[in-house]
């Protein structure tokens, strides 16, 4: 019997070393998480449709060059093994159609299917794309993708603070933020602190927050009333991080939702996520009371005028370049872009119409027909094409641009092909599609120099940070289009009333925090 004791320990020596093993691996092993995501501002009071190609859906490993935290080496990058499915970003624009939608769920659903199971998912969204047929796209989004990996999986929410915030969508979503800053300087940080509070609930062991506390708020205001560079948006979103912060939360946001898309869900919101019952309501609670309390002090982030006053004003000024912003047509809010009604009325100045008058760029109006009848001609030659209004003629109709054309770039992300043509004082930027100038460099890549120009007026509305350094001076015109500032000319018929401001009396509402059941659960 001696004789074999060695050989018995032995084997459970070997025996032991491999459940040592096995515990090992099941304690490092990192948790799978999946990236997906759909994101688009799409204004139901324009004419215009989005297409998938608008989307430009990046597909498994090339979704990791969308975001620098995602680097090969970096630490979120080592923290789990990311399985990235298809990622969708569209400029804003018009209404998606149903069979752009479809086939983009259709291509998530079926990678998900594929390369499950998951502990988590990064759910990278905008949350207001609108879709033909449906009243909450993100919600169905969210439904449909819960339906292949499960009620268990984490599922951590990123958004813009434009977006929208339905009951399905919070239910759905285990953490949630968005950006605390417009313009949307924090996007990539927000989109870190998603991930991160993702990786540490799945490698704590916590999971699921144990509360989600979710407010609608009967407010709905544009973007260019609610910016944080002013009050009264600067300190009520300076109150978001004295919640967050909180041990017992997770995370805290408020959405002021988006203006242009007449939908049930369209209203602002606050969400409070966490363990501790008492900080996650009373933490939401008070950001909606603090958000309701100022609904009267929100004016927008720059003076106001319309066109012909914003002009008046600019060519008296001596400060360089005089921005003016075209807004009812913002291509970046989900306009159609191709709104000719400002260009028609600056074209028709008598200022403009010599060589030596005051200079102004125009950026930009879409015109395919002339784009494809300049580059026959050639930087230099003369021309006399039709240009914008094939989308959205209600204001006026297309322009006949005759000019002579100073520059032609091809091979743009967004416009395609980009056409200066110069009418009398005026340089004309069109375009093969339409696209948002933010960038000193898209002008300057077009051989303009807009800081020596007098004027420069961009189809946009409050100024992204790179126009805004270099602005002289600036105004915001109160311009025709699909995401008209005025938002009593709208016509809503399907928004939750009473709303402020379409309803300026309306009485308090009840900012009581509602708790929303989590996924996994049957309520």
């Amino acid at each position: 019997m001696k004789k074999y004791i060695p050989l018995l320990l032995l084997v459970l020596s070997i025996f032991s070393c491999k459940d040592e093993r096995k515990n090992s691996d099941t304690q490092n092993k990192l948790p799978r998480i999946a990236i997906a995501g759909l994101g688009i501002e799409s204004s139901t009071f324009s004419p215009a449709q989005t297409g998938e190609e608008a989307f430009h859906a990046r597909i498994g490993d090339s979704i990791f060059g969308k975001y620098h935290f995602f680097d090969e080496g970096s630490d979120i990058r080592k923290r789990a093994d990311w399985i990235p499915t298809l990622l969708g970003k569209s400029l804003p624009g018009g209404i998606v159609t149903r069979e752009a939608y479809e086939s983009m769920v259709q291509k998530t659903l079926k990678m998900l299917e594929e390369n499950g199971p998951y502990d988590g998912l990064f759910f990278d969204i905008h949350g207001a794309m609108s879709v033909v047929g449906l009243e909450d796209a993100e919600g169905d989004l969210i439904t449909r993708i819960r339906e292949v990996i499960g009620p268990d999986v984490v599922v951590s929410t990123s958004m813009d603070l434009h977006g929208n915030v339905s009951e399905t969508l919070a239910k759905h979503s285990d953490l949630i933020t968005c950006y605390r800053m417009a313009p949307h300087e924090d996007a990539l940080e927000s989109k870190e602190r998603s991930i991160i509070n993702l990786l540490e609930r799945l490698e704590s062991g916590k999971g699921k927050p144990a509360y989600k506390a979710w407010i609608p708020v009967p407010i709905l205001l544009p973007g260019e009333k609610t910016s944080t560079r002013i009050e009264p948006g600067k300190s009520l979103y300076a109150k978001v991080p004295e919640v967050a912060d909180q041990d017992g939360i997770i995370d805290a946001a408020i959405w002021i939702g988006y203006a242009w898309a007449d939908e049930p869900r369209n209203h602002a919101v606050v969400m409070v996520t966490g363990d501790d019952k008492e900080k996650v309501t009373s933490g939401a609670e008070k950001l909606a009371k603090a958000f309701w309390d100022v609904r009267n002090e929100f004016e927008f982030v720059a003076p106001v005028a319309t066109l012909d006053e914003s002009l008046k004003m600019a060519l008296s000024s001596d400060k360089k370049p005089f921005m003016i912003s075209d807004m009812g047509d913002n291509p970046t809010a989900g306009g159609a872009g191709d709104v000719t009604w400002t260009l028609r009325e600056i074209l028709a100045r008598p200022e403009f119409k010599t060589d030596n008058g005051p200079s102004l760029i125009y950026a930009s109006i879409p015109g395919p027909e002339l784009v494809e009848k300049a580059l026959e001609i050639g930087v230099g030659g003369d021309i006399s094409a039709l240009a914008g209004a094939a989308v959205d003629d209600r204001f006026a109709p297309p322009l006949l641009l005759t000019g002579t054309i100073e520059a032609i770039k091809e091979g743009d992300r967004d416009a395609e092909v980009e056409v200066v043509v110069k009418i009398g004082s005026v340089h004309v930027i069109v375009t093969k599609k339409r696209k948002p100038y933010h960038y000193k460099s898209d002008f300057t890549d077009l051989g303009l120099k807009p800081t020596e120009t007098a004027i420069v007026v961009v189809k946009i509305g409050y100024l992204v940070p790179e126009l805004y350094d270099m602005r002289g001076d600036w105004i915001m015109a109160l311009t025709p289009g699909g995401v008209d500032q005025d938002l009593e000319r709208l016509g809503y018929k399907n928004i939750k009333r009473p709303m402020f401001p379409l309803d300026k009396d309306m009485e308090t509402p009840d900012l009581s925090a509602k708790l929303i059941p989590a996924s996994d659960s049957d309520n």
